[in-house]
């Protein structure tokens, strides 16, 4: 793709239903969106609408916006540049998972692990937003910066996906957060609980290259000091975890 991508400025092109149901109103959102990208509504190389026009065509605030946009980049169907705005870069969720086969009691423990983090996690990143330090600040891209430095030496990352978490932990300045993560080590990471014979290297690297992009949205979040879009951020990418094991529970 050359050039900048065209935009698509008027947000009443795309016949939005306007939100009117009660519960995620992100999600709800974020589904409208990606149905209209996977319908060709809006084209791949083309820009979405801008925040105050998808504001007003959905009925909800910008921070839903940004939430919803959140979890497009999270399925790989938008990225965002910093001055450019959010484009299309394809119509479908790109399948990516480390995953080859599975023994059903490690898939129900990797799924009982995720139900549990998916209930505190959220609220953990909202507080490292809100409560982070400069010495937090420094841990957090550290850790980050050696996730994406060994995505990129073929590694699975276990140790540095860990390592991640347990300093967004460690940056609610609240020990709990920490004592669990001692507690239950690296069998928090769901690869870490896979055996050789079911890990698929053929598509590991993009799967990290998805992780790694997830991370640093929440990343983002935590160090602008936005609560609210840590904790969607952070739900997004445990969600999108348990919703790639959940399909090897009936395999």
């Amino acid at each position: 793709m050359t050039g900048k991508p065209a935009a698509l400025d008027n947000a009443a092109q795309l016949n939005i239903q306007r939100v009117s149901r009660k519960g995620s109103l992100s999600s709800y959102v974020a589904d409208q969106l990606a149905e209209l990208i996977k319908a060709g509504s809006i084209s791949v190389g083309q820009k979405l609408p801008g925040e105050n026009g998808l504001s007003e065509a959905f009925g909800v605030s910008r921070t839903v916006i940004r939430e919803a946009v959140a979890h497009l980049k999270s399925l790989g169907l938008v990225a965002t540049r910093r001055g450019v705005g959010t484009t299309v870069v394809r119509d479908t969720i790109p399948e990516s998972t480390p995953v080859g086969e599975i023994r059903p009691s490690t898939v129900g423990d990797i799924l009982h692990m995720l139900e549990l983090r998916m209930e505190f996690e959220p609220a953990m990143a909202a507080l490292a937003a809100s409560r982070h330090d400069g010495d937090d600040r420094h841990r957090l891209l550290k850790v980050h910066t050696a996730f994406i430095k060994v995505c990129s030496d073929a590694s699975l990352a276990q140790s540095e996906d860990y390592a991640f978490h347990y300093a967004v932990a460690a940056a609610t300045g609240n020990p709990c957060f920490t004592a669990f993560y001692e507690q239950l080590r690296h069998r928090v990471i769901p690869r870490a609980n896979l055996i050789d014979d079911e890990i698929n290297p053929a598509s590991t690297g993009a799967y990290l290259s998805r992780v790694e992009g997830e991370h640093t949205d929440i990343l983002d979040a935590i160090l602008a000091r936005d609560p609210q879009m840590a904790r969607e951020t952070m739900y997004q990418h445990l969600n999108r975890a348990r919703t790639m094991y959940a399909k090897f529970q009936d395999v």
